[in-house]
């Protein structure tokens, strides 16, 4: 199934292609001042959304427009430093992506396909080689995956953990050593003013994993933490107290925080998450009888009635029998019915199932029958199905026969496809902990808080900026949103434009706080997504 209600007919327009950025020249207006800020040496520390990360990747192009970079451009017209990123020179055709030893560890970026009708890798080869160490501290100290916790820890930049799992291949690629820091090599830049956004991998690996890792709330051991984990609020609080405060830590001693040298700077909330596009563009009851008939209404109406018949009607009277009647009803072939899923938190009516179905399916099959869809449910608008999901509906599960063979259709999503409440549940609870911490450390040094919790929300519902225009999350609603959409391709990192709202809500946050005066930029004439006419 080619998955058709997904995607949205892209008309190509002019200007919509990334280039390479032409940033305005300001004049050196006496108007402008730094206030009481000291621009010299400004250091931005964070994950993939301070490294200007987007469709999926850094590639040379899309760096250049990085929050910290835009912002570093204004603060050089009242005093501000020289302000350097880590080098993507080899990323010679501006694909984005990772080389390992030669061998491919991370996709190139994402594009629209005009031809094919959505968003898929731009065809290439990476060119940026990891283990070509430029051992380097720059002033952009974002790396893209990074938790709080990464930028305490040594060996995160080591180049031999990389295949274990245990550093990180972007820091790997600039840490000053083996045994560096991300904090320590930011310190080594002496910051007169930083900017803070860490905490957002603390709950979005676990969010867009869909929710597979563990919530360690409880548990204050980070070594022992999976990649998709939530980390513990408690956890949390204490390693962004070290960044901001600096103290020492009881087992890797003496830590200089960003404030230890009397360094001003602005701290950022994290976002909702499950707000972002990745959690909101595909519906989750998508399956009309057009796409389950791939375009033909008679075909799908025919394979409604099958459904019907074969599956989802006796499905519904053993569970009816057991009290649990609710979790599935029958297909309809007037309206968009839900998807299948797998929920972990019902109880498992396996066996129960199991027995109803051996008189008729026989011993076997019926046992199979009663593991698929003990927990099986039907989706609801409080799920929320993953962006990447969109390309396993209707596909065959590993080792599945038919008639069962297609996701969320004959045989449920996964736990891997989905969002449930619970685990919603868990990932709000974090968030709001994470910004509550946040916000009574920053109050405590006075630093300037940039609530991007507060802007992602607004942006859900639509942001009217300085310009006039509403902008919008929701960039697979057609050609005509393709030019005020804030978002990249991967639906969890800003676009050009998305980037530039970010540096332009921090500088109004800067001059307020700090009786600066500094310009923002006009969001529209930025860049949005790259629309190619074939890849």
């Amino acid at each position: 199934m080619k998955n058709k209600y997904i995607y949205i007919a892209v008309i190509a327009a002019l200007g919509l292609a990334s280039c390479e950025p032409e940033f305005e020249t300001e004049v050196n207006d006496a108007s402008y001042s730094a206030g009481e800020a000291d621009f010299s040496s400004y250091v931005a520390v964070g994950n993939s959304l301070t490294a200007g990360y987007m469709d999926g990747t850094v590639f040379r192009g899309g760096q250049a427009y990085s929050y910290p970079n835009l912002l570093a451009q204004k603060f050089a017209i009242v005093g501000g430093g020289a302000f350097t990123q880590p080098s993507f020179a080899d990323d010679v055709n501006n694909l984005g992506g990772l080389m390992l030893g030669g061998v491919q560890i991370g996709g190139t970026r994402l594009v629209i396909d005009f031809a094919a009708g959505g968003p898929e890798p731009i065809v290439g080869t990476p060119t940026v080689e990891v283990s070509n160490l430029q051992a380097t501290a720059y002033n952009n100290m974002g790396v893209p995956g990074a938790k709080s916790f990464h930028l305490l820890t040594p060996g995160y930049g080591n180049l031999g953990g990389v295949a274990l799992g245990t550093a990180n291949p972007y820091f790997v690629r600039h840490a000053t050593s083996a045994n560096a820091t991300v904090l320590g090599d930011a310190m080594s830049k002496n910051p007169t003013f930083f900017t803070n956004w860490i905490g957002s991998n603390d709950v979005l690996s676990y969010a867009t994993s869909g929710g597979i890792g563990v919530d360690q709330t409880g548990n204050f051991d980070p070594s022992t933490y999976g990649g998709n984990d939530i980390t513990d609020p408690q956890v949390f609080a204490g390693t962004y107290n070290l960044i901001v405060n600096g103290g020492t830590h009881p087992v890797l001693g003496p830590i200089t925080g960003l404030t230890s040298n009397g360094a001003k700077g602005v701290v950022a909330t994290i976002p909702s998450v499950t707000s972002i596009p990745f959690f909101t563009t595909v519906p989750y009851n998508p399956l009309t009888k057009s796409v389950l008939g791939q375009g033909n209404d008679a075909v799908g109406e025919a394979t409604i009635n099958a459904l019907n018949a074969q599956l989802y009607g006796p499905l519904k009277q053993a569970l009816t029998v057991f009290g649990a009647g609710n979790r599935i009803n029958l297909l309809s072939t007037t309206a968009s019915n839900p998807l299948l899923i797998k929920d972990e938190s019902l109880t498992n009516l396996s066996a129960q199932l199991t027995a109803a179905f051996t008189p008729t399916l026989g011993a076997a099959t019926a046992a199979f029958y009663g593991q698929v869809f003990g927990q099986a449910r039907q989706a609801t608008s409080q799920d929320l199905v993953l962006l990447t999901t969109r390309l396993a509906i209707g596909t065959a599960p590993v080792g599945v026969p038919a008639p069962l063979d297609k996701y969320g259709i004959t045989y449920p999503l996964e736990d891997k496809h989905i969002l449930i409440p619970t685990e919603k549940t868990a990932i709000a609870n974090a968030t709001a902990s994470y910004n509550n911490t946040i916000k009574s450390i920053a109050a405590a040094q006075n630093l300037a808080v940039a609530d991007m919790n507060a802007i992602m929300n607004r942006l859900v519902n639509g942001l009217r900026l300085e310009d006039g225009q509403i902008y919008t999350a929701d960039y697979f609603a057609g050609a005509s949103n393709l030019s005020t959409v804030l978002f990249s391709l991967d639906g969890v990192h800003p676009n050009p434009r998305g980037y530039a709202v970010i540096a332009n809500e921090i500088i109004k946050v800067i001059n307020s706080h700090y009786k600066a005066k500094l310009p923002i930029y006009e969001v529209g004439g930025f860049p949005g997504v790259t629309v190619l006419g074939s890849n």
